[in-house]
């Protein structure tokens, strides 16, 4: 009997340490103590090559070291493929355009619904209209584009959808070009090789592929009448008029051209408080953000809600109240 009460003291002792070890919380876990609700913030992007995957795969890296979670970015089609992923619940931030927010909120243009699920945290940087050709193509501007051979980004994508418009703003369909759907890269291949005349490469400044190509090749920025801009911004108000500064690419002056907003989005199923640390963490690392990318640099908090499209999420705004 004195035997079986030892060995049973011992099996207790044993039982409560796994139990200590089992429930024994955060360490253990590697999650930190002001982590989140969520274990996994999966950032949906756009090509590999562009600042959204480069300040996205930034941003993911902050979040997993700040709060212990799976964080990371996915690049993508961009925005309407990016919207589409946050519809379907898999995945809970993305970097997406103006534009394209604009339609999946009202269900309009790419979405034949309203999508009820994504909410806007920031308005961020301004993506430039870069439409990019070779210096003896002989194209000048927007105009010029009808008949060649054209590089409109992925199908669907931000840079497409925002192509399209522009083009039917003055009056180019796609019956009036050659189109290639091509994303960042392939389009810079494709100007290389002389598959295409010129490619919309719309990004914040400066995109990685365009900068590699102008090393290579002699390249030139085709130039869009900010008149007709201020036109066509009377009915979708997201475009503005904005210049690429000169020496951006080795382009001597500043060449006119159309920008829209860039958004950082969430899902609605985020809880509050989760969204309003995701959003403190985004904006107190500015800095290494802009460090990873240029574009980065022209996000501020001052601007943030400047030209919101879409609903901002209860997190977001709690945080832009005690500001």
């Amino acid at each position: 009997m004195k035997i079986k009460k030892v060995g049973s003291v011992i099996v207790s002792v044993l039982l409560t340490s796994t139990m200590l070890v089992a429930c024994g919380g955060n360490e253990s876990s590697g999650k930190k103590e002001d982590g989140l609700e969520t274990n996994i913030v999966t950032i949906a992007t756009g090509g590999s090559s562009g600042p959204y995957n480069i300040i996205g795969t930034a941003l993911a890296n902050e979040y997993s070291d700040e709060f212990g979670i799976n964080s990371k970015s996915q690049a993508t089609g961009a925005s309407v493929e990016n919207i589409n992923l946050i519809k379907e619940g898999k995945i809970e931030m993305a970097f997406v355009m103006s534009d394209v927010l604009t339609e999946a909120v009202n269900g309009t243009g790419n979405f034949s619904e309203k999508v009820e699920n994504v909410e806007q945290v920031a308005t961020l940087y301004p993506n430039f209209v870069q439409i990019v050709t070779t210096a003896d193509s002989g194209i000048e501007t927007i105009e010029d584009l009808v008949g060649k051979r054209v590089a409109v980004g992925d199908q669907n994508s931000g840079v497409e959808v925002n192509a399209r418009n522009l083009l039917a703003g003055h009056g180019i369909t796609y019956d009036d070009i050659q189109v290639d759907y091509l994303g960042y890269a392939e389009a810079a291949d494709g100007l290389k090789s002389g598959s295409i005349d010129a490619a919309f490469l719309t990004s914040g400044l400066p995109n990685a592929s365009v900068l590699e190509l102008s090393k290579t090749l002699d390249i030139k920025m085709v130039s869009v009448d900010p008149a007709n801009i201020e036109k066509l911004a009377k009915d979708q108000p997201y475009f503005v008029a904005m210049d690429i500064p000169a020496d951006t690419y080795g382009n001597a002056e500043a060449v006119p051209t159309a920008a829209i907003m860039n958004a950082l989005v969430v899902s609605s199923e985020l809880s509050e408080d989760d969204v309003y640390k995701l959003t403190k963490s985004f904006f107190d690392n500015l800095e290494t953000l802009g460090n990873a990318h240029q574009a980065a640099t022209e996000v501020s908090l001052e601007k943030a809600q400047e030209g919101m499209v879409a609903p901002v999420h209860p997190g977001a705004k709690k945080y832009y109240d005690e500001q």
